[in-house]
């Protein structure tokens, strides 16, 4: 018995210690419960900046995943390099009462490359859990340690993750050495985050943050939930020492320290880039002869190792293999219009087509606020040049939805400077639609159709001609999935590469497009660019919502009818003018009442809409939507 008893003693102690009640779901207050897929239990960051030339990051981060939605949340992951070392990673899994259930120790960590198949070489790595929940909600304890000598990055800190997650507990904290000094800056803050910063010591606390659900049209998160941006004033970076102080002096080091000693070429280059621009004496034109030399003889392929990270390859290694990523090639470039006696400007800037973001103006760093390099060319007397020298498709002086209308860091041999780049806005991003086509008297449709871009609308669609048949189709199928029983007879594509304008010639036919009710045919009459997208209702709107990107489509459609019917009804002519983007459409008899012409255009405007001007906006888009699907009706002739 004395046995037994000792026995059972020490199972019921392993179980206890194996139990963890705060990590058990039902410890989570409900108001946190509400609208969110996962509850982040702890996010602690603790940030050691002894030196210049040290750094240590020692993070963990507990969270309950309460849904598969919310399994993104975990973070359990630590990137590294040849210069930025993993200490320590682990993971603790927990069950919904609290009980562990499963440790990822270092060793169980999926360990690969961190960049895409796309990359030459690279020393950028990666080690993440890869875990597959058999129950849920279920809780990871997430920690890690890394260490570096480059101290140029901290990274910034997110006291909210994103949408439809809260937040218990949020704790980050700097100390640094005098030697190193701090810059930080606070976005979006609330009552709830507490600064409990000294000097040599900056910390934050915040508690009880609740989930923010999404709202369709919502705008980026980053734009009004809580952040803080920190970066130091002194830094090391693989070896080069530099200092925060404004964009003039950061620019200034980065010319010097990482740019300037780069762009030197084989003579044989230069005597080319010379014959090539001799004779002509206007200079936008000399750029443009360069750039697509650029674009004709490399190609793009990411590169990231040791300071391959911010300094690019150097010119005449490019030219010798003709390939580089984004800082290679720009600095390319750079060094080709400098033999043509052009000054070129190496500039940094954060790229996405879903999200035109900003480099802060004010938070003198670029670490951490960039991920790609564009080329800016300033010619006298006229607007700027800008060029996307990774790629051998985009037109000269186009930098379409990756890298427009933002802030961007120019970097030039006086210094840095923020720049704006060229906007595409509203009317800017045009389509037109031009149609001839027939509905026969069994409803089936024929007809030729033209669709002619620019701006914007000229990026998402001039790839086509790059694409291969099959792939063409099945992208004119989806483009028109309104219509059943589509087939493609013919198309052509005209890319004017100079005007930036698109134009697409498409023969098509389909059957049953239209439906027979008796001796009546109905058919909508907007067969080839109907816009029927009505956002989602809300009794109670919580956010602003944006428009990303405005833009204009005008069409003209000549739509010809069988000769044994007439037209019983059609479409009333319409106007709608908002704040938020006009509509109109009319309809004409021509042609001795055998054909109608259908003339429509839609203005939509970019722009950040208060949430009370939702329910407007939403009512707008029903307007459009019922007259995008209007019908003509017509009726077999006696």
């Amino acid at each position: 018995m004395r046995l037994f008893f000792i026995i059972c003693l020490a199972l019921c102690l392993q179980n206890a210690k194996a139990q963890d009640f705060h990590y058990s779901y039902n410890s989570i207050d409900a108001t946190l419960i509400e609208n969110a897929d996962a509850v982040v239990r702890l996010d602690e960051m603790f940030v050691e900046i002894p030196a210049v030339d040290q750094i240590i990051v020692k993070n963990k981060r507990v969270v309950t995943v309460l849904n598969k939605k919310g399994d993104k949340h975990i973070h359990a992951r630590a990137w590294y390099n040849e210069g930025r070392k993993v200490k320590n990673i682990q993971a603790i899994i927990y069950n919904a009462e609290g009980v562990e259930i499963d440790k990822v120790k270092e060793k169980d960590f999926k360990d690969v490359s961190a960049v895409s198949g796309g990359t030459l070489y690279s020393d950028s790595r990666v080690k993440y859990m890869e875990y597959t929940p058999t129950q849920y909600p279920y809780t990871v304890v997430f920690t890690s340690e890394i260490m570096s000598k480059n101290t140029g990055f901290v990274p910034s800190w997110y006291f909210i993750d994103g949408y439809r997650v809260s937040v218990e507990k949020s704790v980050f904290r700097v100390t640094y050495d005098g030697s190193v000094g701090i810059l930080n800056k606070e976005y979006n803050f609330n009552e709830k985050i507490i600064n409990k910063s000294k000097e040599g010591d900056l910390s934050y606390v915040a508690e009880n943050l609740k989930a923010i659900k999404y709202e369709r049209l919502s705008p980026n998160s980053r734009n009004f939930f809580p952040r803080l941006m920190v970066a130091p004033k002194n830094f090391n970076y693989e070896g080069y020492i530099g200092n925060t102080g404004d964009w003039r002096t950061i620019g200034k080091w980065m010319y010097d320290e990482l740019l300037e000693n780069r762009v030197e070429l084989s003579e044989s280059t230069k005597k080319k880039v010379k014959k090539m621009v001799s004779g002509v004496d206007d200079v936008k034109e000399k750029v443009k002869i360069i750039y697509k030399y650029v674009q004709d003889n490399t190609r793009y392929i990411s590169v990231q190792e040791g300071i391959g990270g911010i300094q690019p390859i150097k010119a005449i290694d490019v030219d010798r293999v003709k390939y580089g990523d984004c800082k290679g090639l720009t600095n390319y470039t750079k060094a080709l219009l400098q033999v043509a006696d052009i000054n070129a400007n190496y500039t940094r800037v954060y790229a996405s087509r879903n999200n035109q973001q900003d480099i802060d103006k004010n938070f003198p760093t670029f670490l951490g606020q960039t991920n790609h390099v564009i080329l800016n060319v300033p010619i006298e007397n006229e607007e700027d040049v800008w060029l996307e020298c990774t790629s051998q498709i985009m037109p000269f002086n186009f930098l379409g939805d990756f890298t427009d209308d933002r802030n961007v860091f120019v970097i030039t041999p006086e210094g840095g400077k923020i720049i704006k780049t060229p906007a595409y806005i509203n009317e800017d991003n045009y389509k037109k639609t031009e149609a001839v086509y027939t509905v026969n008297e069994r409803g089936d449709i024929s007809g030729d159709i033209i669709i002619t871009t620019k701006g914007i609308q000229y990026d998402d669609r001039f790839y086509l001609e790059e694409k291969k048949e099959e792939d063409i189709i099945k992208q004119y199928k989806d483009y028109w999935k309104g219509i059943n029983n589509l087939k493609l007879n013919k198309h052509e594509f005209s890319n004017d590469r100079d005007d930036v304008v698109f134009t697409e010639k498409v023969k098509l036919e389909a059957t049953s497009y239209g439906t027979l009710s008796g001796d009546r045919l109905l058919f909508v009459v907007n067969a080839f660019n109907k816009n029927t997208s009505v956002p989602d209702r809300y009794r109670n709107r919580k956010l602003p919502f944006e428009i990303q990107r405005g833009y204009l489509d005008e069409d003209e459609f000549l739509v010809r009818i069988p000769e044994n019917y007439t037209i019983e009804s059609f479409p009333e002519s319409k106007d709608i003018e908002t704040n938020y983007g006009k509509y109109s459409i009319s309809l004409e008899l021509q042609e001795g009442k055998k054909s109608i012409l259908y003339k429509r255009s839609l203005l939509i405007k970019k722009g950040m809409y208060p949430k009370e001007a939702y329910a407007d906006y939403r009512d707008f888009r029903k307007q459009v939507a019922r007259a995008e699907n209007s019908k003509i009706v017509l009726v077999k002739a006696k």
